[in-house]
């Protein structure tokens, strides 16, 4: 039949499935950097569980990544250095951040994340990388939910504007 016909890992992939498994794997490198520092200035359980939940994601999309682009002959960007883990006491309270910045910049980050891997599932043909990010968008979902319960419960979260109804005031 065709070049797309058979299994989905012999058939090549189009330049948007290289640049996008380059720039996840880029991405999740950076996040491995920048949440080790999370780590070192969160001071909350909960918060560095998640922390640790997320690293763990992040390396396994490296991992994964990083081969679908090596099978295919594209060389993956380089990672980063380990951060050293450091005593919270350590870090002088003006520079230090502050748990609930690091609640609220892991939702955002979270939700960037769900974005792109539904635009990612959207835009590939081979079936095995949409499977791929279904997963991780299926995996994003439930941080995604452990981080806003977190940060509820915490009393961290800043909603915008609620919208609530009011009675409609009858006139005499």
């Amino acid at each position: 039949m065709g070049i797309l016909d058979g299994n989905p890992k012999h058939q090549p992939m189009h330049y948007g499935e290289v640049f996008n498994l380059w720039e996840v794997s880029m991405m999740a490198k950076g996040l491995v950097s920048c949440y080790q520092v999370y780590l070192n200035h969160a001071g909350d359980k909960d918060l560095k569980q998640i922390l640790e939940d997320l690293i763990d994601q992040a390396k396994t999309e490296i991992k994964e990544c990083d081969k679908l682009l090596t099978d295919n002959g594209v060389v993956p960007a380089p990672i980063m250095a380990d951060r050293p883990a450091v005593n919270l006491e350590d870090i002088p309270p003006g520079a230090r951040f502050m748990d609930q910045e690091i609640g609220a910049k892991l939702a955002a980050d979270t939700a960037a994340g769900l974005a792109a891997c539904s635009a990612i599932m959207g835009m590939s043909i081979r079936e095995d990388i949409g499977a791929l990010f279904a997963k991780y968008h299926t995996t994003k979902t439930a941080l995604g939910v452990r981080i806003l319960r977190m940060n509820k419960e915490k009393g961290w979260l800043v909603p915008p504007p609620l919208h609530v109804e009011r009675p409609v005031e009858e006139k005499a």
